[in-house]
């Protein structure tokens, strides 16, 4: 065994050349019995033409079926805890009689767990209110909202439908032509300027308009350009909002309870929230206590594979965005923490001697399970596959984590609102 830089081990290991040898005898005459080669019949090449032909082959086929068990073993012999994956190099020399492999691997860091004692984090300390509930009410409207036409001119919030033509030094440039567009001002869906541009046309009036696309608009040849576009407005409409009744209600799928029920179910659907917000909020300051007050040897192999995680799941979120190739250094820094962090809880779930709770597990997925249709069909689905439960008992496990710091931490309870969670939240 040798120390190599940082957490890094070089481990050479013998393998039984006897064992070896045998096995390849074993194995040359079973070929035996089936092979075929020009100039003999099948079954009666002679075991020294198939020894020269094959020894190597089949050496190296023995000894790759070795290192994994020998390697395993070796590894509890010498008490050793390995991160990552190793890198194996094959050391054979059959003229004599030896055979092993040298094993490159890193090991977990060895972990002092801090004193937190005199350290603060702050709880959230937030109520529904019935404020609250009318604002998401008042959303579930606008979601329901249809059009009306006016005659007067158009004002914020107002839809406008039109016809554009774009030019730039004079030119119709791709994408700079539009047909009966509706366009609803203040929603900041096109691009600046736009639709405050049209605040105040009538149906028929003609605007011009001058705007510059931004620096980072995703074509590259429209990047800081400044163009000129020609629009027609063709009509305007106001939004008219549905009456909170019967029909808005079970236009949500509440066959029963009518208003009422829908205020209750929304009361609950926020009262979840800020459970999860708050718990959300506590934990991520328990962590960064957890990075302010440890320092941790990082084995490469795990930042690596974080790193690599952080990128798949970007390249998912960026679908139909085209083949972006994101470098690794956009996501050392959070690959870092999230792994820093994955060291030191497994320390304190290690030292504690923590078991996730089958009931926390449970409560859990019936929080997820209770913002949908059909609750018990989501339940069935965590527990029918254990890979699947297996996030959810992750996720309770640095719960029951956060909840054995706290212990030990000052805890500052903060007033706030319900919208001033969300908002931090959406922030961090």
């Amino acid at each position: 065994m040798e120390t190599g830089e940082g957490l890094q081990r070089r481990m050479k290991v013998a393998l039984p050349a006897e064992q070896i040898e045998a096995e390849l005898d074993k194995r040359l005459k079973e070929l035996a019995r089936t092979a075929r080669l020009s100039g003999f019949r099948p079954g009666k090449v002679p075991l020294q033409v198939l020894r020269r032909r094959y020894q190597d082959q089949l050496r190296h086929e023995i000894i790759g079926d070795l290192v994994p068990s020998v390697f395993a073993e070796a590894i509890t012999q010498e008490s050793l805890n390995m991160a990552g994956r190793p890198t194996i190099e094959p050391l054979v020399s059959p003229a004599d009689g030896q055979y092993g492999f040298t094993a490159v691997f890193e090991v977990f860091p060895e972990i002092e767990l801090a004193d937190l004692a005199g350290r603060t984090v702050r709880r959230p300390q937030v109520e529904v209110t019935d404020a609250d509930v009318d604002e998401v009410v008042q959303r579930l409207r606008e979601q329901r909202k249809t059009w009306q036409a006016v005659e007067r001119p158009a004002q914020a919030k107002d839809r406008v439908v039109v016809d554009y033509q774009g030019q730039i030094d004079g030119a119709d440039f791709d994408s700079g032509k539009g047909s009966d567009v509706p366009v609803e001002l203040g929603s900041g869906r096109l691009m600046a300027g736009f639709e405050e541009g049209l605040v105040g046309a009538g149906a028929g009036e003609e605007r011009d308009l001058e705007l510059t696309f931004p620096e980072d608009h995703p074509n590259s040849l429209l990047q800081g350009k400044t163009a000129r576009f020609a629009v027609t407005v063709k009509e305007v409409s106001e939004p008219v909002l549905p009456e909170v009744d019967e029909a808005f209600v079970q236009s949500f799928g509440i066959a029963e309870g009518g208003v009422e029920k829908l205020y209750r179910d929304v009361r609950e659907n926020l009262e979840r929230e800020r459970r999860q917000r708050t718990a959300a909020r506590v934990k991520s300051e328990v962590m960064d206590v957890l990075m302010e007050t440890h320092s941790v040897a990082l084995p490469e192999a795990l930042l690596r594979d974080e790193i690599q995680s952080l990128k798949k799941q970007a390249a998912e979120g960026l679908q139909g965005a085209g083949k972006i190739e994101l470098p690794d250094e956009l996501f050392e820094d959070a690959a870092r923490r999230r792994v820093t962090l994955g060291l030191i809880l497994r320390e304190i779930v290690q030292r504690r001697e923590i078991q996730v709770d089958a009931d926390r597990v449970r409560a859990a997925v019936e929080d997820l399970a209770a913002s949908y249709e059909s609750p018990e069909e989501v339940i069935r689905y965590y527990y029918a596959d254990p890979k699947r439960l297996a996030a959810i008992e992750s996720q309770v496990m640095e719960d029951q984590v956060v909840d054995a710091l706290l212990a030990s931490l000052t805890v500052e309870e903060v007033p706030m609102s319900f919208h001033e969670l969300a908002s931090a939240q959406a922030e961090a």
